[in-house]
């Protein structure tokens, strides 16, 4: 997905593009930990399950507020995304 950068011409260079990459890898993980924690909650929305929904709702606003606290996701994109979470999850466990 992320292509290779020219070969670049001074160390400094280098070195802020081997930084970038190592970057890059490790917000891509913390993304896809988000997006993974987001599912699972959803789909034990969708399986009535309250007990697991509620587990799994702690557990995706662990990872959001952790991922935007690292700087990963902006504040108020986690606040909108746990906002949205809690909402399904209070729904589900209403009906």
């Amino acid at each position: 997905m992320a292509a290779k950068a020219p070969v670049k011409r001074n160390l400094s260079a280098e070195k802020r593009a081997r930084q970038a990459d190592k970057r890059n890898a490790r917000n891509r993980a913390v993304k896809s930990k988000v997006k993974g924690a987001i599912k699972a909650m959803e789909t034990s929305v969708k399986a009535n399950d309250a007990e697991a929904s509620a587990h799994a709702l702690k557990e995706a606003v662990k990872a959001i507020t952790s991922a935007s606290s690292r700087g990963i996701l902006h504040r108020n994109t986690a606040a909108r995304k746990i906002s949205r979470l809690t909402k399904k999850a209070n729904a589900a466990l209403k009906a």
